[in-house]
This record gives structure tokens, C-alpha cells and sequence, in this order.
């Protein structure tokens, strides 16, 4: 039951954390048309012309590899589990916890090593589980590992009281294979404590930097997985999302990330904001890897009922669905309502679209979804009410933390206020404290407002009307420039209607402005990840617009887009 939520209110209205998305304008994103712990942040070192490679080294062995590269190597003798193991972890302590670079990764699994060499003993003995197996993974810190490692949701009230057992994606993960590399720093509490956050920023883990400009923010409030993922700290990570968590720090750092429908992924173990909305997703890469990832995330969980109606629609290999032909006869609706935010990602998701529509999409432009800002107040409701009652009773299940409600949580929060409040309060926590039980008339009618807007009126509605595979928009403008003092600076998105209704929604590297990479989201109907991840991967395929970041000190703004 959770994930990570980038929701900020300006006054009665819903502020969206945005990161970044653009492209080298037009033909060059389409080649084949031929055309820690700190409160204060760290001092970002680098060159005088602001290029931090002079630092970091920038060619790392395992730079941008692949699930399926990775398993040739096993199979090879090239490398096994416990070398890459060590690599990453090397390349951690390099460019992630030495001088606070990108401050990604809060905590590192002290028995990944161990765990490692057991997958290679196991491979030459039985073979291997599937394509995760001996694959380092990052996860972020609100998903419950039932080892060594803390599970805190980036707040120090947390600290110390660790979790009996793994989150049930954990356990799917471990079952495929997979080497849990460690923890990744997050949006504290998965950005719902206030109105007026910096996403990537944690009592406990400090700040998060985005590895493509360190001073840009990495969005949130899987900040931590976004630029971990992005920076090649690990192969693949995971994220939560309650709305725009995934996809939002997915395109800020360049990557796929796909928020699935909820009820596919279990929530179990999962630190909680609200269970109607909260949902864990892959990051990585490439969309294929993304594709492997769901495959081993998606199970059902007796103990989260969402995830019965999920059951019948899970697969256990979203790779057969990938076709780089996935565009040819798709009918596209361009959700209009979700432009108009910044006029270069507009034009960048003009040329996208007029691209799509040479590989053989059929787009139809505008299928604007009528209910679009008339369930940002509803929304924000049901969350107050949710992110009470699901906490109370995730900390209730943990049962070994100090802390056993949200009120203790906000009274821990005053008693330490010098370390979790330097920058900002709690001011949405203490709004949901004030609210009543899940069975109070203003949450119920909330949430059957939300349904109905976000659902049979909105997204339903919108493809129903056109017939539509899928809606496209902008995921977010260009990562903006971090501030402690005034938080998150307002910007656009596309990330409300499928996180209201529980819908699919997955982010593609679009292409990059300014240095700074810039996704773009296809969402849809409720299970309808086969098709989104179908249309995401063609759409790679066509543009191949991910590029590696540099770990630029600041972006240079005279050297246009």
C-alpha cells in the first residue's frame, strides 16, 4: 500500500513537481526520417566550465547495460553476479556517496556480496530462475525488506525499526533472481508531508541530485530510483507512485518507468499514502528492461485484495508484447489539455507526434479528456482521509516502530525539528490528522467522485469516444533548478487522470532540452499494459533519444536547446 506521490497544493490548486523532457529538436530525435546524510546539500564539485567529468570518471564498464546483456555475460563466464555486484557497488561509493555527487542511494544491502555469489553457485548447480537472475536491483526506501536494511521512507522516525519480513514485490523479486543492491533515497515520506517540499530531499538521506545538471532537481519522489537507474549505479530499480512519482522522475533522469494499474503489483510492505492510488513500478533504461521487471513484480497477494482482480490479467512475460512495428495502426489521442506549460516541450512533443504519425500511427488531435482539473480538490481529500487510516495500519502491521499513527509521526517530526523540519513543515500531515474514519460522507463522496471524473467521464469516456489504444501528453518540462528555501517550482504534467483512476501510464525518453532529458506518457484503460508498453517500446526504438548524463556541476543556458 503506497507510493511515491509528487502532490503539492498552491492554495486551492494542484501544484504538479515536474522534471525534465526535450529533445535535440526534431530530426536528430528521429535519425530514420532522416533528418546522507546531510541537512545542508554538499558542494557540488566540478570543472570551472561546469562539467563534473573531470571528477567522476566518465566511462563506467557496465554504462547503460542491458538485462539481456547482462544474462549473455552469466551465460559467457564474462562476468558473474557477484563481479557486477562489485562494480556497482564501487561505482556507488565513486560518484554517488564521495562528495554527496548525485546522493542517491540511502543504504547498501550488506549482504548483496553474499547473495550474489549464492545466484552464481546456483546457476552452475540448477540453472538460472528467469532473466532477473544474478541482476543488482535498487528499490526505494518506503518498500519493506525483511533483512538487514532499514526501511524509513526517508524520515528518522523510522529509523533503527526494521521490518520482519520482505514487501511482497521484495519476495517476487528475490524469487526471480534478483540481487537487492540496496536502498534509494526518496522525496521524504513520498512528498505528501507538505505543500511546500523539495522532491529528492529526506531527513535521513539529505539530498538527491540529478545526474544530468547537480543542481536540477531529479523530481519525485522516486528521486532517489530516477537518478540511481539513470546514473548506472545498478541495472534496473523500482519506484512507487501515488501520482506522478514514477513516471515524473523517470523523465527528469532519462529513463522508461511504468506506474501499472493498480491492483497488478501488490502494495503489501509498502509504506503507505493511499491504497485506491498507491502502486509500485519498474525504472530502467529501456523499455524492454522495464517489460522483464513488471513480469516479475506482477503476483497475486492474499493479503492485498486489489490484487485478485489483477491475477487474471497478469503475465509472466510482458517482453512477448514489445514490437518495434508497435506504432504502425495505433490510434493515438493527443490529450491537449496537458500542453501548453513550456512552449520547447511543445514544440518537442509536436515533433514526436508528427514522427509517430510517419511510422504509421493513426493520431487523433485533440482528444482532450473532458474532466481534466475538476478532480484535483477530490483527489487531495481522498488522500488526507487514505494517508491517515493506510498508515495507522501499516505501522500496526511493522509493530516493532516506535511510531503508531500519524500523530506520533508529527509529534517526532517537533521533537526533531531541526533535523527532519530545516526546510520545510508538515503542514499536509497535520491536515490529515484533522480528518475522520474511511467511512466519513466527505471521503466517500470524494472518492466516488474521483472514480466517476478520472474513470467513466475521463479517461473511458476520451477512448470509448475515439476509439482509441492509448492518450498521449507531455510527462513534465525540463528538471527544474533545486531550491531548499522555496521548494518545488511549479511546472506542468500528465501524470493526475491515470493516477486517479488507478490507470497504466508509462514515460519514454523523448528527447532533451538544454542537456536536460524530457519523457513523454502513453496511458490508457485499466490493464492495459500490454499495449502501452507495445507502443513505448516502438516509439524508443524509433527515436533512441536516452543519452548517458555527463554529471554537469549546472547547465550552461547560452548553448541553447
Amino acid at each position: 500500500m503506497s507510493a511515491d506521490f509528487v502532490l503539492q497544493k498552491d492554495t486551492s490548486r494542484r501544484r504538479f513537481l515536474r522534471a525534465g523532457v526535450t529533445a535535440t529538436l526534431a530530426a536528430a530525435a528521429f535519425p530514420a526520417f532522416g533528418s546522507a546524510r546531510v541537512l545542508d546539500p554538499a558542494p557540488v564539485p566540478g570543472r570551472a566550465d561546469g562539467n563534473l567529468e573531470s571528477n567522476v570518471e566518465a566511462n563506467f564498464e557496465l554504462d547503460e547495460i542491458t538485462i539481456d546483456d547482462l544474462q549473455k555475460a552469466f551465460q559467457s563466464g564474462r562476468y558473474s553476479s557477484r563481479s557486477v555486484t562489485e562494480k556497482y557497488l564501487a561505482r556507488i561509493q565513486e560518484i554517488d556517496k564521495s562528495g554527496h555527487t548525485v546522493n542517491a542511494v540511502i543504504e547498501i544491502n550488506p549482504d548483496a556480496l553474499e547473495i550474489a555469489g549464492a545466484l552464481d553457485q546456483e546457476r552452475k548447480s540448477k540453472g538460472t530462475r528467469g532473466p532477473l537472475h544474478g541482476v543488482p536491483v535498487l528499490i526505494k526506501d518506503n518498500i519493506d525488506t525483511g533483512d538487514r536494511m532499514n526501511t524509513t521512507a526517508g524520515s528518522l522516525a523510522l529509523l533503527g525499526s526494521r521490518p520482519s519480513s520482505d514487501a511482497f514485490v521484495v519476495a517476487q523479486l528475490r524469487k526471480a533472481g534478483a540481487v537487492i543492491l540496496g536502498k534509494t533515497n526518496l522525496s521524504e515520506w513520498a512528498n505528501i508531508r507538505s505543500n511546500h517540499a523539495t522532491s529528492g530531499w529526506s531527513g535521513r538521506g539529505g539530498l538527491t541530485r540529478n545526474p544530468y545538471a547537480l543542481d536540477r532537481n531529479p523530481c519525485g519522489s522516486s528521486s532517489g530510483t530516477g537518478a540511481g537507474v539513470s546514473a548506472n549505479l545498478c541495472a534496473v530499480g523500482v519506484g512507487t507512485e501515488t501520482d506522478g512519482s514514477v513516471v515524473c522522475p523517470s523523465s527528469a533522469n532519462g529513463l522508461a518507468g511504468l506506474k501499472p494499474t493498480v491492483g497488478l503489483v501488490s502494495r503489501t510492505g509498502i509504506v503507505p499514502i493511499s491504497h485506491t492510488q498507491d502502486t509500485a513500478g519498474p525504472m530502467a533504461r529501456t523499455v524492454r528492461d522495464v517489460a522483464i521487471v513488471l513480469g516479475a513484480m506482477a503476483g497475486a497477494d492474499s493479503e492485498d485484495s486489489a490484487t485478485a482482480d489483477g491475477q487474471r490479467r497478469q503475465y509472466p512475460d510482458y517482453t512477448k508484447f514489445l514490437d518495434p512495428a508497435g506504432l504502425k495502426g495505433a490510434r493515438l489521442g493527443v490529450v491537449r489539455k496537458y500542453f501548453g506549460f513550456n512552449d520547447a516541450v511543445d514544440r518537442l512533443m509536436d515533433t514526436m507526434i508528427g514522427g509517430m504519425k510517419l511510422a504509421g500511427a493513426e493520431i487523433i488531435d485533440p482528444a482532450d479528456i473532458p474532466t481534466i482539473g475538476k478532480f484535483d480538490d477530490s483527489e487531495f481529500t481522498v488522500l488526507l482521509y487514505e494517508l491517515k487510516a493506510d498508515l495507522a495500519g501499516y505501522l500496526a502491521r511493522r509493530g516493532n516502530s516506535t511510531v503508531k499513527s500519524l500523530k506520533d509521526v508529527i509529534e517526532f517530526n517537533e521533537l526533531h525539528r531541526d533535523r527532519e523540519m530545516p526546510y520545510f513543515g508538515q503542514d499536509i500531515f497535520l491536515k490529515s490528522e484533522q480528518k475522520g474514519s474511511l467511512t466519513s460522507k466527505e471521503y466517500l463522496d470524494a472518492l466516488a467522485l474521483n472514480r466517476r471524473l478520472a474513470r467513466a467521464e475521463g479517461i473511458d469516456f476520451v477512448m470509448d469516444k475515439f476509439k482509441l489504444d492509448a492518450l498521449v501528453a507531455p510527462t513534465a518540462g525540463p528538471a527544474w533548478l533545486t531550491d531548499l528555501i522555496g521548494g518545488d517550482h511549479s511546472g506542468g504534467g500528465s501524470s493526475s487522470a491515470a493516477a486517479v483512476a488507478g490507470y497504466p501510464n508509462i514515460n519514454v525518453t523523448a528527447g532533451h532540452l538544454w542537456g536536460l532529458p524530457v519523457g513523454i506518457s502513453f496511458f490508457g484503460r485499466a490493464w492495459s499494459e500490454p499495449t502501452l508498453l507495445k507502443i513505448a517500446y516502438s516509439f524508443e526504438q524509433l527515436t533512441k533519444a536516452r543519452q548517458k548524463p555527463r554529471f554537469l556541476s549546472t547547465i550552461d543556458l547560452r548553448s541553447g536547446l
